[in-house]
């Protein structure tokens, strides 16, 4: 069985997970989901976080175990799992973008026209260090077609998004995070990143496999069996070309 380890997005935790992580044990799965620094329950100042900094805090939960990891990043988290996977690429078999943000090495979040485009962030309110989402674009973008108690309890727990972070480059590159194995599922009725946006970024990256779902940017809440049973079918995939002499890294030739 593999190893999960889940990457919230901007301003959630890893409660967002919490209807997929029973059902991703359940099928026999060792899984992670962690508050990055500053998020969640994490108290860390958010003037102090960093892009690599949580790329290293992932790495570190990588690195802890011996058996590899199957990295799955949220939205803002696939710039996480990128900086991840680019430090222990010999540790990781593959990434999973759900609904997430895959962008080139050097990449800037926040200067990317489709991320900033959304209600969601036009109607944030930034200041130096942070970004707090407003409720009602986040109910309407985030949650759309969750049950209604469901998103209720999200917004409940969200929390200030720092800054520092998502304007920074990503420090990935093609030699290391982008020759390691990549999948994504699509969200067909997404506001924050639309199909379009989605898409566009999978012709610069392709993925395989690729997997849709109708639903909106929270599928963990709003499709959570739906989520369990690509990730776990996705895991076997990813298994079954690990045991290929094409596999791209080796822990012998590669380390950090």
């Amino acid at each position: 069985m593999a190893r999960f380890v889940l990457i919230h997005g901007a301003s959630h935790g890893g409660w967002c997970w919490d209807k997929v992580v029973p059902q991703l044990q359940r099928a026999g799965h060792e899984v992670l989901a962690p508050d990055l620094p500053g998020m969640g329950s994490d108290k860390t100042p958010l003037a102090e976080i960093t892009l690599a900094g949580w790329g290293e805090f992932v790495a570190k939960l990588v690195r802890a175990s011996p058996q590899p990891s199957i990295l799955v990043g949220h939205s803002r988290g696939g710039t996480v799992i990128g900086e991840a996977a680019e430090r222990v690429p010999e540790r990781v078999i593959g990434l999973i973008y759900l609904t997430a943000v895959l962008l080139p090495p050097g990449s800037i979040l926040f200067e990317t026209r489709d991320v900033m485009d959304s209600d969601a962030a036009k109607k944030a309110t930034f200041d130096e260090i942070a970004i707090t989402m407003d409720p009602a674009a986040a109910r309407e973008t985030f949650y759309g077609t969750c049950d209604p108690e469901d998103a209720d309890w999200a917004l409940s727990k969200l929390s200030p998004e720092p800054v520092k972070p998502n304007r920074t480059p990503l420090g990935t590159t093609d030699a290391r995070w982008g020759k390691l194995p990549r999948a994504y599922i699509e969200c067909l009725d997404d506001k924050t990143l639309t199909i379009d946006f989605q898409r566009k970024m999978q012709i610069a990256y392709p993925c395989d496999p690729v997997v849709s779902l109708t639903g909106d940017h929270s599928p963990f809440l709003s499709k959570p069996h739906e989520v369990t049973q690509h990730l776990d079918a996705i895991a076997t995939v990813f298994a079954s070309r690990r045991q290929s002499p094409k596999f791209p890294f080796s822990a012998s030739v590669i380390s950090q």
